[in-house]
């Protein structure tokens, strides 16, 4: 499972907008990748992973990722992750290929937040929420009503273009119950989960705007303003580092936003996705 598979110039996979060259059984996790974009090689072992620290420098970082580590060259851009046991391509792709991508897309001066997209009104709305908030239950509704799902937890940004990310959306238990679908995985980095395939998404699109959910009262959505837009934004940063652009973020916040409110629990779910749908410009 460690060297690349060899594709054709037709067969270019990818994810978070770069090219990835991963071991054999990655590709149908993968969406289309442009040939322009930035190279990423995974590399997949088994091993110790205790005694290792978080750290970043200009040209290698060390990620620590609960049962495993990765270790990023910059140029070439290369990961290596090690494993206790084999996670399979299942694991690898998604959840924790996103921290490594996300780190390569600083470095490549994008911009990473801790949120999912749709594809909507020509383009990708990023859907944002705090741990909990029910994100990737709106975009797994979402899909259920034929709605292209750009990416389910990372979304990389380069100027006001958003990129695919895996083809998959992990729920919770409750959620899957309550949906109705979703392949049980097992327990994979933190949490169980169960696992919808997403459909063939573009690999690229213009970012619209932007879904903030909150839980409350009642089924309401309204816009949110600039100010605000901001500070919601930078405390989903990916990556807290300095942004090599400072300015991107003021870019991301004059995109319009809403704010979609509703209830806990699930017999509001398709009622706040329709009225979301109907709302947007």
């Amino acid at each position: 499972m460690e060297g690349p598979e060899e594709r054709s110039a037709s067969d270019i996979r990818g994810a978070y907008g770069l090219r990835i060259a991963a071991p054999p059984g990655f590709a149908h996790l993968l969406a289309p990748a442009d040939p322009s974009w930035p190279e990423l090689e995974i590399a997949v072992r088994t091993g110790p992973v205790a005694g290792f620290r978080d750290r970043v420098e200009e040209e290698r970082a060390t990620l620590v990722l609960l049962d495993a580590v990765a270790v990023v060259d910059r140029l070439p851009a290369r990961a290596v992750f090690t494993f206790a046991t084999d996670p399979g391509p299942e694991a690898v792709v998604h959840p924790y290929l996103a921290p490594v991508a996300a780190l390569v897309a600083y470095w490549h001066g994008r911009e990473t937040l801790h949120a999912g997209a749709f594809v909507a009104s020509g383009g990708a709305w990023g859907v944002v929420t705090e741990r909990g908030g029910g994100k990737s239950t709106t975009l797994a509704r979402l899909a259920l009503d034929g709605i292209p799902i750009l990416t389910d937890d990372v979304l990389v940004i380069e100027e006001e273009t958003a990129f695919a990310g895996p083809r998959a959306v992990d729920l919770r238990r409750g959620a899957a119950r309550a949906l109705g679908v979703g392949e049980a995985l097992g327990v994979l980095g933190e949490r169980e989960r169960w696992r919808i395939r997403l459909d063939p998404v573009e690999a690229a699109l213009p970012l619209r705007g932007w879904i903030f959910l909150t839980w409350g009262d009642e089924l309401a959505i309204r816009p949110v303003p600039a100010g605000s837009r901001l500070q919601r934004l930078v405390q989903q940063r990916s990556i807290l580092l300095n942004p090599l652009d400072p300015t991107m973020l003021l870019k991301l916040a004059a995109l319009p936003a809403f704010e979609l409110e509703r209830p806990r629990g699930w017999s509001s779910l398709e009622e706040a996705t329709q009225m979301l749908l109907r709302s947007l410009p």
